[in-house]
């Protein structure tokens, strides 16, 4: 199951309060590392081949998310996503051409209905050296969006982007475009905010890892360990020192073609169970609070 004109999903970029603070976390607790630096930003990468995985901007006292960036299939995917999105009724934001940032390509920035930056590219420069490392986040799995409005940001995903639907939740929708079971889910909420970055560790060992690593520094398993269902993948989620809520992944379910899409009456617990497993705690308050409090910047037409 795939989209013809998405590869997957690349980087996410925010703004953030304090930037060295930030560089502090992601790179010393988070473990990532700083492949590039501009004037106000920094640029981390894992251990695999993008580029980039998160860009960090100085900007607003409080978080914001600047865009969600994907890779394209081909140069002419582009124009593609340019005309269906016009289509599907988002605005062409920034048109197709050279990208002057880092990790290069070329690319457009394409704006939703409710508001929202997504960025494709093409032709960014990739790492050689991509490798497992125990401990260290790879890649992105996924972004999940909270969503006012689940069926018309569903509707426009797959009309501007070529997603599809693999599973369909009480509370979430799940949206394909490569062989990971969902590059995008959207939240069923009242808001349009952030609702978190999940970012793929090597194998469940280093889920487990990472969450003592993560509380020896002070920041609190605020939902896992577990095992989702739609995706299969284990989890555990943080929240970030600007309330950006992240999860460390593993084992995501590669899904083709003859994958079933499942509804939610093919995704219910038994009392008490929020997960597979049967072992998690239910989310924290505070992690449900922070699950709502991170917006797409504002933009100027």
């Amino acid at each position: 199951m795939s989209s013809p004109w998405i590869a997957g999903l690349r980087s996410v970029a925010l703004n953030v309060p304090d930037l060295a603070r930030a560089e502090d976390f992601y790179t010393r607790v988070w473990h990532l590392d700083v492949v590039a630096r501009t004037d106000g930003a920094i640029y981390l990468r894992g251990t695999g081949a993008d580029h980039h995985l998160l860009a960090l901007h100085q900007g607003s006292p409080r978080a914001e998310i600047r865009h969600v960036t994907f890779r394209a299939r081909s140069a002419q995917a582009l124009h593609d996503i340019a005309a269906a999105t016009e289509r599907a009724g988002g605005r062409l934001q920034v048109p197709p051409g050279p990208l002057d940032e880092p990790g290069g390509g070329t690319g457009l920035t394409i704006r939703d209905p409710h508001g929202r930056l997504l960025q494709v590219v093409h032709g960014d420069a990739r790492h050689a050296d991509a490798h497992e490392a125990r401990d260290r986040p790879q890649r992105l799995a996924h972004v999940v969006l909270n969503s006012h409005d689940v069926a018309a940001t569903q509707r426009f995903l797959e009309q501007a982007l070529a997603f599809r639907l693999s599973d369909r939740t009480r509370i979430m929708a799940f949206m394909n475009c490569d062989r990971d079971h969902h590059s995008v889910a959207l939240g069923d909420a009242d808001n349009d905010a952030l609702n978190h970055i999940a970012f793929v560790m090597p194998e469940l060992d280093s889920v487990m890892r990472g969450g003592g690593r993560m509380r020896d520094a002070g920041h609190a398993i605020e939902w896992g360990p577990g095992r989702h269902g739609p995706g299969n993948n284990a989890f555990n989620y943080f929240i970030d020192p600007f309330g950006v809520v992240i999860e460390y992944t593993a084992e995501v379910e590669q899904i083709d073609e003859s994958y079933r899409v499942g509804g939610p009456e093919d995704w219910k617990w038994p009392a008490g169970r929020v997960d597979q497993w049967g072992i998690s705690q239910p989310p924290s308050a505070r992690l449900k609070e922070a699950q709502r409090a991170v917006f797409f910047m504002p933009t100027s037409d």
